[in-house]
């Protein structure tokens, strides 16, 4: 892992801790952590995929609206967060790296250090039933 700013480092141990899945990017959208929750629901361990970019998560996991039809990135509520500056919510189906099919419920807000930095976005989501 690249040098990252200390809120970063902090969010991933605050993650690392939690018993809700955690998805974590920086600012150009990479992927720098998710939790063992987040694995679970993903379909494989974050040690196997390590970082990626924007371009490769948000297609990887290949997000579906309620027909089943692909969503696009930037419908996401994590790229929304990032390239918005805002909160976003949405409930959408997932296909893990596993082929599991899974609905999901995400909720996602950008990440502002001191003096208004600009860090990355983070993603809190869950499994719900259909």
């Amino acid at each position: 892992m690249s040098q990252k700013e200390i809120e970063l480092i902090l969010m991933r141990q605050l993650a690392s801790y939690l018993a809700m899945p955690v998805f974590l990017v920086d600012t150009d959208g990479t992927l720098i952590y998710y939790n063992d929750p987040a694995e679970r629901l993903l379909g494989r361990r974050f040690d196997e995929t390590g970082e990626m970019p924007v371009q490769e998560w948000s297609t990887a996991f290949t997000p579906v609206d309620e027909a089943g039809a692909p969503l696009p990135p930037d419908a996401l509520p994590l790229v929304i967060a990032l390239s918005e500056g805002r909160p976003a919510h949405r409930r959408f189906g997932i296909r893990g790296l596993d082929n599991a099919v899974r609905q999901i419920e995400v909720t996602a807000f950008p990440l502002l250090g001191q003096g208004d930095r600009h860090l990355g976005a983070v993603a809190l989501f869950w499994e719900v039933g259909t």
